[in-house]
C-alpha cells in the first residue's frame, strides 16, 4: 500500500457527504487487481493532466490513488472506475453530475478544492486543450430568443420565492453586494450595492428611470423609497413579477413603481435613467446591440445608464455545467463584448469598477446561509438538488477568487450629452 493509498485507508468518513452505493471492484486474484490498479492509476493520471496537474489526491474506492498526499488540499474520490471512465469523456461537464449524484466525494474543503483546480487549469495559458476545445462546441449556450429567454429564466428563477429566500438575505438581491468593509453583513452590503447604483446614477427626486431585469424588485424598492424616483421594472419570470408587487403594495410604493412581466426588448418611454443589474448575462452576445438600441431609445439624448454583470477577462463560454443544469443561456462576456452594447449606439462609456472580490465575498455568505438551510431544502427537492447547488455556490466563489469571473459595472450616456459628472465625489458623499 502506498502512501496515497495508505492515506484513504485510514481518513476519517466525513459525515456531511454520505458514501454512495454505487458498483465497488469486483473481487480479483492478486495479478488482476495489481492490473486494475495500474490501469486506475493510469485513468487517474490523465484527468490529473487534464486539469493541470492541481494540488489534489484523486483516488478510485479500494483502489489506486495519484496526487502528493504532503500537498494535497483535498482528495477526490471515484465510486467506481465506472464512474472515472464515464466522467472522462467530459469532465467539465460530467463532475457536477457526479458530485450530484454522490459518485464523487470529496474529502476536504469544497471551496479550496474548486479554487486548486481553477488555479492549476489556468496554468497552461488561455488556449484550451484540444478536447475541451472540441466539447465547446458540444456545450453552446441555448438561445436567448424572445421564447428561449422565458424557458431558460423559468428554470432558474421560477423554482420557488421560498426556495431562495432561505439564503438570499432579507433584501432578497440575488446579485452581488457591495462591502464598504468585509465586516460587514449581507444585508448590509446588499444595501450599500444599491446606494452605490444610484450614486453613479446620480438619481433625484421626480425622475423616471426604467430598470431591465429586476430580480424580486428590491432595487426598485430602494430607488423609489430613498431617491424619490418612479421606476418601471421589466421582468420575463413571473413568480419574481408576483412577489415584487406584492412588496411594493406592502410598503406602499405601488404607486411609484410599477413592475411590467415582459421583455426588456419591449421596453417603450423616456427616461432620465436606464439601469440592469445581474441581467446581461442572460442576453446572449448576438443580443448586446438590440440591448444598446433599447437603452439609446429609452435615454435618447440625455440621461446616464448602468449595466451590471458577470464577465470574463476574455471571451470564454460560461462553465458548461454551470450552464447546462443551473443557467441555461447563461454567458458572461468580456469588456472588449459588452462594447458591442455601446458602440453601434454611440453610447459613451463612463466608468468601469470590477467588484470580482465582493462577488466572491457575497457568495461566501449565500453558501454559509444554504448550508444552513440545507435540511429544508432537501425536503423541498431531494438531496441531488441539494449537491447541486452546493457545487453550483461554492464554485461561484472559487471563480471569483481566483479571478476566472470578474464584476462589471459600466457607466455611460448619450454620445453627445455633456451633463457627466467632473469627479467621482458623489459616489462617496450624499
Amino acid at each position: 500500500m502506498n502512501a496515497c493509498e495508505q492515506s484513504l485507508a485510514t481518513a476519517p468518513e466525513r459525515t456531511a457527504t454520505a458514501r454512495p452505493q454505487n458498483a465497488q471492484l469486483p473481487e480479483l486474484p492478486p495479478e488482476a487487481l495489481a492490473h486494475a490498479k495500474r490501469s486506475d492509476r493510469w485513468l487517474l493520471s490523465h484527468l490529473f493532466g487534464l486539469l493541470g496537474s492541481p494540488p489534489v489526491q484523486f483516488a478510485v474506492k479500494d483502489g489506486a490513488c495519484v496526487g502528493d498526499v504532503a500537498g494535497a488540499v483535498a482528495r477526490v474520490t471515484f465510486a467506481s472506475r465506472a464512474t472515472l471512465l464515464w466522467l472522462l469523456a467530459d469532465p467539465w461537464l460530467r463532475f457536477g453530475d457526479a458530485y450530484s449524484d454522490g459518485s464523487v466525494v470529496i474529502d476536504g474543503d469544497l471551496v479550496t478544492l474548486l479554487e486548486a483546480i481553477y488555479h492549476a487549469s489556468r496554468g497552461g495559458g488561455r488556449r484550451p486543450s484540444l478536447l475541451r476545445r472540441a466539447l465547446g462546441v458540444l456545450h453552446r449556450p441555448r438561445a436567448n430568443s424572445l421564447s428561449g429567454s422565458r424557458d431558460n429564466i423559468h428554470h432558474h428563477y421560477d423554482l420557488g420565492n421560498e426556495f431562495y429566500a432561505l439564503w438570499l438575505g432579507s433584501t432578497m438581491a440575488y446579485t452581488c453586494a457591495y462591502y464598504p468593509t468585509p465586516e460587514a453583513s449581507l444585508d448590509q452590503a446588499q444595501i450599500a450595492k444599491m446606494d452605490h447604483v444610484c450614486r453613479k446614477l446620480r438619481l433625484q427626486p421626480g425622475e423616471s428611470v426604467v430598470e431591465a431585469g429586476c430580480g424580486w424588485g428590491t432595487l426598485a424598492l430602494h430607488m423609489a423609497q430613498h431617491y424619490g424616483v418612479r421606476v418601471r421594472a421589466f421582468n420575463i419570470s413571473r413568480e419574481q413579477v408576483a412577489f415584487a408587487r406584492a412588496r411594493a403594495q406592502r410598503e406602499g410604493l405601488g404607486s411609484q413603481v410599477e413592475y411590467v412581466l415582459d421583455d426588456y426588448r419591449n421596453m417603450s418611454g423616456r427616461y432620465d435613467a436606464f439601469v440592469s443589474v445581474g441581467m446581461l448575462e442572460h442576453v446572449g452576445v448576438k443580443n448586446y446591440p438590440a440591448l444598446g438600441g433599447v437603452a439609446q431609445r429609452c435615454l435618447g439624448e440625455q440621461g446616464r445608464g448602468l449595466i451590471h454583470s458577470i464577465g470574463r477577462n476574455f471571451p470564454a463560454p460560461l462553465q458548461p455545467w454551470i450552464e447546462r443544469r443551473i443557467f441555461p443561456g447563461a454567458y458572461p462576456p468580456s469588456l472588449g463584448q459588452m462594447a458591442g452594447i455601446f458602440e453601434p449606439w454611440d453610447l459613451s462609456v463612463l466608468d468601469v469598477e470590477n467588484l470580482r472580490l465582493h462577488y466572491a465575498l457575497t457568495l461566501r455568505h449565500w453558501l454559509g446561509l444554504y448550508d444552513l438551510a440545507s435540511e429544508r431544502v432537501r425536503t423541498m427537492f431531494d438531496e441531488r438538488f441539494v449537491r447541486m447547488w452546493r457545487l453550483y455556490l461554492a464554485g461561484s466563489v472559487a471563480a471569483f477568487t481566483t479571478g476566472t469571473l470578474q464584476l462589471f459595472q459600466v457607466l455611460f450616456a448619450p454620445g453627445v450629452s455633456n451633463d457627466v459628472p467632473w469627479t467621482r465625489a458623489h459616489l462617496y458623499n450624499r
